[in-house]
């Protein structure tokens, strides 16, 4: 291990004073959010806000403009190429709407993370990998069989499982979710939080959610950070981020507020 990869921090996600512009418009500033080891969670925040871009440089497809961006200990910016796909390996990622590669089936899908291990020389022997996505095809919930079927044949809930297995595929410590649930039924959904719960208790992970889902919020989410122009506004859990005073917390909260008083 290099001294700039010498462990920083005991939390699992450390950003200080985050900005990122899109040309000259500033669209995060002054960002500053924890994940600690072992919590999951979620950020929320308007359409347009920023969540998408703060998720790119968490997983380092981002140079930050300023600030800073600790994952799993290590300070991420300036790293090069081939220490950062060691790191990397420590993480998985959930896309929003999956984005599985259409023209490899399932089994292809979640081994691919295991064969680029090739790249580095870690080869490992087809035989392993067919009895690992097996075992991660397992783990969500999902049969063998269904490693042979191709994207475009599967439902919404199980593209979301087979993106969770690929995510999971080496083992990581830290998940990054984009919408897991975006696209999905209320059953569908709930079956993905209690897989999600399943997962994250048996393995110990951390896990960074972005979300509009208020019902992730209060399945899986320990804490809830909010996202508003260009900075985290208040961090707590979902009770304690719903009784804070601002408009954006008030409107996105407003459809419960008004659901709870058609029940009363």
């Amino acid at each position: 291990m290099s001294a700039d990869d010498t462990p920083q921090s005991q939390a699992a996600v450390e950003v200080s004073g985050l900005g990122a512009k899109i040309g000259k418009r500033w669209i995060l500033r002054g960002l500053d959010l924890e994940v600690k080891r072992g919590e999951t969670l979620a950020v929320i925040g308007g359409s347009g806000g920023g969540k998408s871009l703060m998720l790119r440089h968490l997983i380092g497809l981002n140079e930050p403009d300023e600030g800073s961006v600790d994952v799993l200990g290590v300070r991420i910016e300036h790293l090069d190429q081939s220490r950062m796909r060691q790191l990397s390996r420590r993480w998985g990622v959930l896309f929003q709407q999956g984005a599985l590669f259409s023209s490899l089936p399932v089994f292809d899908n979640i081994a691919f993370p295991m064969r680029e291990l090739r790249r580095d020389g870690l080869d490992m022997p087809e035989a392993m990998i067919d009895d690992l996505v097996s075992l991660k095809l397992a783990a969500v919930g999902l049969d063998p069989e269904v490693g042979n079927q191709m994207p475009d044949a599967l439902s919404g809930g199980m593209v979301k499982r087979v993106a969770l297995a690929r995510a999971l595929a080496l083992d990581p410590e830290l998940l990054f979710l984009d919408e897991p649930t975006a696209g999905l039924d209320p059953a569908s959904a709930t079956d993905f939080h209690r897989l999600y719960e399943h997962l994250h208790k048996d393995m110990g992970l951390s896990g960074l959610i972005v979300t509009h889902d208020r019902s992730t919020l209060a399945s899986v989410a320990d804490r809830v950070a909010i996202l508003d122009e260009g900075r985290i506004l208040t961090v707590g859990t979902l009770d304690e981020v719903r009784r804070v005073s601002h408009p954006f917390i008030e409107r996105f909260f407003a459809a419960d507020t008004a659901s709870g008083a058609q029940e009363t």
